[in-house]
């Protein structure tokens, strides 16, 4: 991990933001104490296409069809789980 002070980084940025785009690490100091750190940003996932969000409903659609029908709701769950403790 390189470090280089404010004046240095500033004088120099260009190539500091090459290094980290190769994926280095570099800490700016001020004074000789670390104040930042420059990084490469982790790269965004892509969102899922129409399909596949449509797969995923599908998948989840079947899922809830294949469990059995609620005999209690979820307050009744819930006492009889915890008796009267959990109000």
């Amino acid at each position: 991990m390189a470090s280089y002070g404010v004046a240095e980084a500033k004088n120099n940025f260009t190539h500091l933001l090459d290094r980290v785009e190769e994926g280095e690490r570099v800490v700016i100091t001020r004074h000789g104490k670390p104040v930042a750190e420059l990084r490469a940003v982790a790269p965004e996932r892509p969102l899922p296409t129409e399909a596949e969000r449509r797969a995923a409903f599908d998948r989840l659609r079947k899922v809830r069809e294949s469990l059995p029908p609620a005999t209690q709701t979820s307050v009744e769950l819930i006492r009889d789980m915890y008796g009267d403790k959990a109000w």
